[in-house]
């Protein structure tokens, strides 16, 4: 069960809340309609619930707020806005990426796509979709998981009809399998049509709380649905009758063969036409525009991976298959897939998804081989500076660039997709979400500068000859240098872009240690030193017993220097003032009354 408690917005300058003090529940079994015309806070209400809007009030999902979940894709699905996805990535590789973050097997993924009809679409790009392909895919993907309760914001808006009845026939259907289902319309008559309850607000305001039927007859206009082979006839009846006897009634004819009469009841249109010898096929009371049954759809919970028969009827089974009971909801058959792993395939699917790596690797190569090409030709430039393509002007190499892109890029999508924002967890699993992040994009930093260094060395023994570089003397502790950069770089872009949630935040901390930072940390540093490097390599390795081997001993001398440097000095400076900012914005624990 769903129980929002006192949701409130947070205060406009002048202006009231969007929502205000807003407390309804959505019951198992049930679909529930969130009814309110544009600008009421139907969305800001959704919001509040999944914790994305700052505000008052309490959300329980089963009894519990969402940041007390441990997996909350595994309780909520959402469908919120556009498609959730990154418009170059595919169908499939977007639900797989899903399914790691949800800890579910990726077979979950073709599953889906079965049974929201578009198994044919697997291999198309998100940004080729269809409006109405959009809607299903993201269906897919808030059912991955196979959660109790769906939030939906205006699941039909922009989709044909034939769409949009598909849609809710699928939440009916998750509905009857015991699950709560919320969404949010503007329309009164697709809310009696589609829910069992309705929820009314206005101006972020609580107006009505009804059930469906109650709603229609209170809300809504009622009417007489007519089927007859003999449509304009019985019209042309009825209108002449309403005026001989001065009564307002008013005929429209919806099709070839229906008429909706209204001011009227069944029993005077039926005398009417029988008086008339009209043959009448059907003769119904209706409140609203109640419109066509939804046609059949496979049920989303699936047996062994297996999606149910089309023609399954809630409640009962397909033959051999397992049974269903209405409201109760039963034990999920969706196998879990846990473990420490479970974030990094959720990183590894979201990094490889798209062609961001591999072209953000072509573009640092090239940029980095041309930059070593002019400072070889102008000379004057180190060998260390030369394989790194770093002239004294830039503040980063491209490599470092570009290693802080790749780590800038981590945290967009889930901030930007509300549907990933979903499943941020609890403290627990977002810092193991965090420390894939920085595994992974210290290994791509390490992949991208040792490219960059190959292709260096490559280009200038070829234009110049074997001279060009020369064998070097000492190659440790210029590696873990340049390691150290790299990976400083890539983890400023993931730290800053998780702390303001945005990749051009990332970015933008990672251009600002040079150029900000450096010459400040310079500035602090300037002068030398009374205490040599060297001598604290000797003391830790008198603080253990096992002896180090020589290659150790530089590799620490190495990241000592890097340290000592400004450069070095200013990106651990960065680092523990970004990951201190992501803390207390991240993962802070929320104090609920």
């Amino acid at each position: 069960m769903l129980q929002a408690i006192g949701l409130t917005s947070t205060p406009r300058p002048d202006l009231p809340p969007l929502v205000d003090d807003l407390t309804f529940e959505a019951r198992p079994g049930c679909v529930t309609a969130l009814l309110g015309e544009p600008g009421s806070g139907k969305t800001t209400a959704l919001r509040l619930m999944l914790e994305l809007e700052p505000g008052r009030g309490v959300t329980y999902f089963r009894g519990r707020p969402l940041h007390r979940i441990p997996h909350p894709s595994r309780e909520v699905g959402v469908l919120l806005g556009d498609v959730p996805g990154n418009p170059s990535r595919t169908v499939r590789n977007q639900l797989r990426m899903l399914c790691a973050a949800s800890g579910v097997p990726a077979s979950r993924a073709d599953t889906l796509l079965e049974v929201v009809g578009i198994a044919g679409l697997r291999d198309h790009r998100l940004g080729s979709l269809s409006l109405g392909m959009e809607r299903r895919v993201a269906l897919a993907a808030a059912l991955l998981a196979d959660p109790c309760t769906l939030l939906l914001d205006e699941p039909t808006a922009g989709i044909s009809p034939r769409e949009a009845a598909w849609l809710h026939g699928l939440l009916r259907g998750h509905a009857s399998l015991g699950g709560a289902v919320l969404f949010t319309t503007a329309d009164a008559k697709e809310a009696a049509r589609s829910a069992d309850r309705v929820v009314s607000i206005e101006s972020g305001r609580l107006v009505a709380d009804q059930d469906a039927a109650d709603f229609a007859r209170t809300r809504l206009r009622p009417r007489v649905a007519v089927r007859t082979p003999h449509a304009a006839r019985l019209a042309d009846v009825l209108g002449r009758e309403a005026r001989a006897a001065q009564r307002a009634v008013e005929i429209v004819e919806e099709s070839g063969s229906r008429l909706s009469v209204y001011g009227s009841n069944c029993a005077e249109v039926g005398e009417a036409a029988f008086r008339n010898g009209v043959l009448v096929h059907q003769l119904a009371d209706e409140t609203g525009d109640c419109g066509a049954p939804a046609p059949p759809v496979p049920q989303a919970r699936t047996e062994a991976g297996t999606a149910a028969a089309p023609d399954t009827v809630p409640g009962e089974a397909p033959e051999g298959g397992p049974r269903y009971a209405r409201p109760e909801r039963p034990a999920s058959t969706v196998r879990r897939v846990g473990g420490p792993l479970r974030p990094l395939r959720y990183e590894l699917c979201r990094v490889f998804g798209t062609a961001t790596p591999v072209l953000t690797a072509a573009l640092v190569v090239a940029a980095s081989a041309l930059t070593a090409l002019v400072l070889a030709r102008t000379g004057h430039a180190p060998q260390g500076r030369l394989l790194a393509a770093w002239p004294e002007v830039l503040p980063l190499p491209p490599a470092a660039l570009g290693a802080g892109l790749l780590g800038a890029l981590a945290f967009g999508e889930e901030y930007r997709y509300p549907a990933l924002a979903a499943d941020r967890g609890t403290v627990p699993r977002r810092m193991g979400l965090l420390a894939s992040k920085l595994g992974v994009a210290a290994v791509l930093a390490l992949l991208l500068g040792a490219l960059a260094v190959v292709a260096d060395a490559a280009v200038l023994n070829l234009l110049f000859g074997a001279g060009a570089l020369g064998s070097p003397s000492e190659w440790v502790s210029p590696a873990a240098s340049w390691a150290g950069l790299l990976i400083g770089c890539a983890w400023a872009g993931v730290l800053a872009s998780g702390a303001f949630r945005s990749a051009a935040a990332g970015l933008a901390a990672v251009l600002a240690v040079p150029v900000m930072v450096v010459p400040l940390v310079g500035k602090a540093l300037h002068g030398p030193s009374p205490y040599a490097t060297s001598e604290l390599v000797a003391r830790l390795r008198g603080l253990t017993r096992a002896q180090w081997p020589p290659e150790a001993d530089r590799l620490v001398l190495g990241a000592l220097r890097v340290m000592a440097q400004p450069v070095g000095t200013a990106l651990v400076l960065s680092l523990m003032v970004l990951l201190c900012a992501y803390g207390f914005t991240g993962l802070r624990s929320r104090v609920r009354s």
